[in-house]
This record gives structure tokens, C-alpha cells and sequence, in this order.
């Protein structure tokens, strides 16, 4: 029974996905042939995207919670969190001219965010290099 319930939930899901998609793309249209159609296809691709994040999250929950995994989601999030705070500390903010931002409409504090944006991705691109020479030096270790 379980099994049935969890392909039809797929099934239901990956309807969903296409009507965003389908939704997503008529939204995408040049909007002067679909004057009338704008604002519901907008709202119906809203609602539909917020279904489906709000269904994802549900099941994210539910299968952690059966597993018994949710305190080591909890803490890996919470370390996400800290790590993103830190940056966002470390990031300066200043590096671009006040002119420039005031041109751009852009505060000291969204510049701040985006330094701690960028210090972030260059930590993932780092962790993952990192990841990829441990994973290939461990394999070449069982090999012998």
C-alpha cells in the first residue's frame, strides 16, 4: 500500500511540475498577444510553484522524521546558517563606490550580501575540489 501511495504521489508531483512548466512558459510569452492571460497565468504559476515547495518540504520532514534523521538535518542546517552568518560578518560591503550603488539603487547592506554570496560560492567551489582529490587519493589507496 505504501508503495502505491508513493508512485502515485510521484505521479502527482511530476504532474505538477509540468504544469508549472507549461504555466512558466506561457508566462514567458510576449505578453502583448496575451494581455487577458498575463496576470492569471502569473498567479497560477505562483500558487503552483508554492504547492509544490510546500509538498516537498511535507515529505523532506516526513521521510526524516521516519528515518530518524531530523536532529542531523536540524544541525547540518544550523551549521549552514553559521556559516553563511560568518560570512556575511566577514564580507566588507564597501568595495564599491557610493555613486555606484546610489546609481544602481543598491543599499551597503545588499552589498554586503552579495560579497557573502560570493565568499559562499567560493567556498562550495573550494569544498567541492577538496572533495573530489580526497574521493580520487581514498580510491587510489583501496585499490592497492
Amino acid at each position: 500500500m505504501k508503495e502505491k501511495t508513493d508512485k502515485l504521489l510521484t505521479l502527482v508531483m511530476l504532474l505538477l511540475g509540468v504544469l508549472c512548466a507549461v504555466f512558466a512558459f506561457l508566462f514567458a510569452l510576449d505578453t502583448t498577444k496575451f494581455t487577458g492571460m498575463y496576470d492569471i497565468v502569473y498567479w497560477i504559476l505562483v500558487a503552483l510553484i508554492f504547492v509544490s515547495v510546500i509538498a516537498i518540504i511535507y515529505f523532506l520532514f516526513k521521510r526524516l522524521v521516519r528515518n530518524g534523521k531530523l536532529v542531523k538535518f536540524l544541525i547540518g542546517l544550523a551549521a549552514v546558517a553559521a556559516v553563511i552568518i560568518v560570512l556575511f560578518l566577514l564580507s566588507r560591503g564597501t568595495d564599491i563606490s557610493d555613486a555606484f550603488l546610489e546609481r544602481n539603487g543598491v543599499t551597503q547592506a545588499t552589498s554586503k550580501w552579495i560579497g557573502a554570496a560570493c565568499y559562499a560560492i567560493y567556498l562550495l567551489i573550494i569544498g567541492a575540489a577538496c572533495a573530489i582529490v580526497y574521493v580520487e587519493v581514498a580510491k587510489s589507496f583501496k585499490k592497492k
